[in-house]
């Protein structure tokens, strides 16, 4: 179980509240990694939460006996991280949200097993956005193909 992901992003702020929205959850500065980051929480009850840092933003080791930190690296123009939220909302709320920010969103079908909103932060960053109807074609169609796909692995290494 994942309880909290960091992303950076060119408004952290902006990014962490849409999410917080998305949730229905709140949002507060973050500072302890660097300055300028917000966090987006769910309120739910495992404390999920996601760590908005400013775009370029890269975790590196402390020295000694001190926790890890941020500093700002020339940013890419894309990138691979994504992950998949849920949100209370319906469909016609969360393309509302992204109609507000004029972020991209477009529903997808995945391997016509669960259904999510592609949800384009600031036009670069993809989230996928499950509605409570997405979430349950979700959860009735990836534990079993998360099984089956880590049984095949086993058996072919």
């Amino acid at each position: 179980m994942l309880f909290h992901i960091s992303i950076d992003a060119n408004d952290p702020q902006r990014v962490a509240t849409v999410i917080a929205e998305l949730w229905q959850g709140q949002v507060a500065p973050f500072p302890p990694v660097i300055a300028g980051s917000w966090v987006a929480l769910a309120g739910d009850e495992r404390g999920s939460l996601i760590e908005v840092y400013p775009r370029g933003t890269e975790l590196v080791v402390a020295e000694g006996d001190a926790d890890s930190y941020g500093v700002i690296r020339t940013p890419a123009s894309g990138t691979a991280t994504h992950f998949a939220m849920a949100t209370s909302l319906d469909t016609d709320a969360v393309f509302a949200i992204a109609a507000r920010e004029n972020w991209p969103a477009k529903y997808r079908k995945r391997g016509d097993m669960f259904g999510v909103i592609e949800f384009w932060i600031e036009g670069w960053r993809m989230i996928e956005v499950l509605t409570p109807v997405m979430q349950s074609e979700y959860l009735s169609a990836i534990p079993g193909a998360s099984h089956a796909l880590f049984e095949a692995q086993m058996k072919s290494g």
